[in-house]
């Protein structure tokens, strides 16, 4: 049972690049204005994390609470803040703050604000029993409930889910995808697609047969390794890894006029390729963050269409072993860190 009245929390921070994350006892956070409190319940292990932990991404905010797939109830409400009520479900996503006024924001594109700042990266996320965001930027869940996904199963969808969505939309119309890495993003992608009626293929590493049994699971058309090619021409592919020699090779397996849609935050260098493999008007492009529109349509979407993700649970104190794990490559679906026990929990506690 948690006391509501200790000022502290147990919380896994990084202080400096490429070293393992630390348990420590901090002060919990207070909201400022237009912040709430929340007490963490879930927290998704994102590839992103990874690539943060191992200094891939630029200026991070150290030292740091990585975590940007959060689920958890608010517990204490900041000044200013409308609309949201102590102990209602929240989700806070990679996007943490925009600006709200520049043109990018202004224009519907507040995913690419110059001065956006994100959760877990400049804003402290929730490997942690509390955290703060702002208001604007969480998105109510209904509670848990025979019918509704747990803490741990929603926390996915809070950047894997999301970051998905946006991709395929990029993808149009587009009938027979691509899936290249076949993780958490594209388990929850699958089911979509499915739903869609669409047909998808998934690429995973050469030999990985796990993937691809669990790619097969989810409903792909077929499955092998990204040196094979597709058994079709594709009309798009998306790529959930983070390996840039993977664009040229998706590149040549897209008929005309196709795209290949780069959906991580960091790649490796894409190597040269011929213009011939370009050419046709075929695309590439980046997926950079999201914007709460997605947020608000995937989730109205993933619930209609009942998304369920395939996690494997992780104690707080744990992360750095779902950190690991995620960097072997060695889990299916998605890595949660399970942080606050059960609802009835809270209730007792409250």
């Amino acid at each position: 049972m948690h006391d509501l009245t200790s000022t502290t929390m147990r919380a896994m921070v990084l202080h400096r690049l490429g070293d393992e994350l630390q348990i420590e006892q901090l002060p919990r956070p207070v909201p400022g204005i237009n912040q709430v409190q929340i007490q963490v319940e879930a927290c998704g292990v994102c590839r992103t994390d990874v690539h943060l932990v191992d200094g891939e991404l630029p200026n991070p905010a150290l030292p740091i609470i990585p975590g940007h797939e959060i689920i958890g109830r608010i517990s204490a409400l900041g000044p200013g803040v409308k609309g949201l009520t102590v102990n209602q479900r929240v989700g806070v996503p990679w996007l943490g703050w925009a600006c709200g006024k520049c043109d990018f924001c202004s224009s519907g594109q507040e995913n690419l604000c110059d001065s956006a700042r994100f959760t877990g990266y400049q804003i402290n996320g929730g490997y942690a029993e509390y955290t703060v965001a702002d208001a604007r930027y969480c998105f109510v869940l209904a509670d848990e409930s025979p019918n509704t996904p747990s803490a741990m199963e929603l926390a996915p969808l809070m950047c894997a889910g999301l970051i998905g969505y946006r991709a395929l939309r990029f993808a149009g119309e587009a009938k027979r995808i691509g899936l290249y890495g076949f993780g958490a993003a594209a388990h929850i992608v699958a089911q979509v697609l499915r739903s869609q009626g669409r047909v998808f293929y998934a690429f995973t590493r050469p030999g990985d047969t796990k993937s691809q049994q669990f790619a097969l699971h989810f409903g792909a058309a077929w499955a092998g390794g990204s040196d094979k090619p597709a058994p079709v021409a594709l009309d798009a592919a998306l790529l959930f890894a983070s390996a840039g020699p993977l664009v040229p090779l998706a590149l040549r397996q897209v008929k005309k006029g196709g795209c290949v849609i780069c959906a991580g935050i960091h790649m490796s260098d894409i190597p040269t390729f011929p213009y011939a493999d370009l050419w046709g008007e075929r695309t590439i492009r980046s997926v950079a963050n999201l914007t709460r529109e997605d947020g608000l349509e995937f989730l109205n979407l993933a619930q209609k269409i009942h998304i369920r993700t395939k996690i494997t649970i992780f104690s707080l104190e744990k992360a750095n072993e779902a950190l690991a794990s995620l960097r072997s490559g060695g889990l299916q679906g998605a890595a949660v860190l399970a942080i606050r026990p059960t609802d009835s929990d809270w209730h007792q506690s409250a």
